[in-house]
């Protein structure tokens, strides 16, 4: 951690070499969570925070101070359990799936029946993630084409296509055609950040908080 940081930086886009340069949203965790300055603390899980940064840089900057609300909440989220990766991954591609376009649509839809084929081999459960099946249903000809994909591509690999996914969603849902994608890429980071605390069992209450609050609480703080 910089002991000489004098203000809070801004939110902006980018890896930053130091907090005088600005800061993203892990970076800042890292700085919160009393960690060398960082993109990737150790103190938030892997796709986690992948999807914080991506979530970060693709948000207007105009919108992206409302994300410095949700930092404190990703310190110390982090688990070896395997069904985080899962449960994350099916999130994102679940709720991008409906609203991105074809070609988004066809490699989420990979990404669902690979990690539900994945989540099948360690655990024997048989049939679809509510949340998978909701989104599949939405797009019955991307699911066509997809398991006729896995189909002929065969085996699950030996990586999780967890990153892959998230970041075809968050690409997705960024250039997507819907009134507010800076508005749906929070509510995607809030909900992700939701569900790793309850797969913690630590949930908490999180206030929403109208622009006259939020722009108070982002405001960097005045050098002493």
């Amino acid at each position: 951690m910089d002991a000489d940081i004098e203000i809070l930086p801004m939110l902006s886009r980018g890896k930053h070499r130091s907090p005088r340069r600005g800061a993203c949203f892990m970076e800042l965790a890292s700085y919160l969570a009393g960690e060398r300055w960082s993109d990737k603390p150790a103190c938030t899980h892997p796709l986690l925070a992948h999807l914080a940064r991506l979530v970060n840089d693709l948000t207007e900057d105009a919108e992206r101070p409302r994300l410095a609300t949700l930092i404190p909440a990703v310190i110390g989220l982090r688990s070896e359990d395997p069904r985080w990766d899962d449960e994350l991954t099916l999130l994102a591609a679940s709720r991008a799936l409906p609203v991105v376009s074809e070609h988004h649509q066809r490699a989420l839809a990979v990404g669902i029946l690979s990690c539900e084929r994945r989540r099948a081999e360690r655990t024997g459960e048989t049939g679809l993630h509510p949340a998978s099946r909701r989104a599949l249903d939405a797009v019955p000809l991307a699911e066509r084409w997809a398991r006729a994909f896995v189909e002929q591509v065969g085996g699950v690999g030996a990586h999780h296509p967890g990153s892959a996914v998230v970041e075809i969603a968050s690409v997705g849902l960024a250039t997507a055609c819907v009134p507010d994608p800076s508005g749906m890429l929070r509510e995607l980071l809030a909900d992700a950040i939701t569900l790793c605390e309850h797969l913690a069992g630590r949930e908490q209450r999180r206030e929403v908080l109208v622009p006259q609050q939020w722009r108070e609480v982002v405001t960097p703080a005045p050098a002493h």
